[in-house]
């Protein structure tokens, strides 16, 4: 079996692909200090629940804080007995290559989303991630990840509003019953609510202008059911991408690696 595992900047997730589905999916905050120890026994506590046969042989990894990386690799070495697929390093392949600007790094959840959507729909894709950052993926035609735009993600907004100005509260997002608010949470929330869908409608209209085709516009992220639910952004949400990307990764790997 495959443990895939994408550590973001905010969650590190595990989910266990038995090559057809996945078993279960697991999620914890991202701690750079947290050791290989610290992981397994997180890790196998919490998989009792589940009474999975834990036979894992493969691992790949994605992670956008290069700190956790080490230790992550010293989980699967030391207690799978394996070396783990890291993308974003060279001995891991892609199934196409990015084109951008030589010397670029690219973000390896950015090319493992791009992966992901493309083995789904195929080309000219704009994938949309509401992560810690709100990202905007272009796919070519040939699945190659050529570009992107990154925004501020939504909560990172929210904080920061918090943080600045000492008299505003702390608010979830939420989708506001009207546009104009007349208390001061509802304010904030329309103001974000509002100001993010129209950053999303603008930048996707503006990468299908520039690209002068058709494009499907695909989200994915804990936030974009709630920006679906007000208008239709995007074409469709797709829950599990990265991981989705990750074992499409593996796979090309396995089959055209060394």
């Amino acid at each position: 079996m495959l443990l895939a595992i994408d550590c973001g900047n905010t969650n590190t997730v595990f989910s266990i692909w038995d090559g057809e589905t996945f078993l279960c999916t697991l999620r914890t905050s991202t701690h750079h200090s947290r050791t290989a120890d610290a992981y397994f026994t997180w890790f196998s506590t919490l998989i009792k629940h589940y009474e999975i046969d834990l036979d894992i042989t493969e691992v790949i990894i994605s992670s956008t804080v290069p700190r956790v990386v080490f230790n992550l690799r010293v989980f699967a070495d030391r207690f799978f007995g394996c070396r783990p697929y890291v993308v974003g390093k060279p001995e891991c392949l892609l199934p196409v290559e990015a084109r951008v600007d030589e010397g670029t790094s690219v973000g390896p959840d950015r090319l493992v989303n791009a992966a992901g959507a493309y083995n789904r729909h195929g080309g000219d894709l704009i994938v949309v991630d509401f992560g810690t950052a709100t990202t905007f993926d272009v796919v070519a035609k040939d699945g190659a990840y050529i570009g992107g735009v990154i925004a501020p993600g939504v909560n990172l907004s929210l904080e920061a509003l918090h943080n600045a100005a000492a008299a505003l509260p702390h608010v979830d997002i939420a989708k506001p019953q009207s546009v104009i608010g007349t208390n001061t949470v509802a304010c904030i929330q329309s103001g974000v609510f509002w100001g993010y869908v129209g950053l999303v409608r603008e930048i996707c209209d503006r990468i299908k202008a520039e690209r002068e085709r058709p494009m499907k516009v695909i989200a994915t992220g804990g936030l974009a059911p709630l920006f679906q639910q007000s208008v239709q952004l995007f074409d469709t949400f797709e829950e599990d991408l990265t991981m989705h990307g990750l074992t499409v990764i593996h796979k090309y790997n396995k089959e055209h690696g060394n």
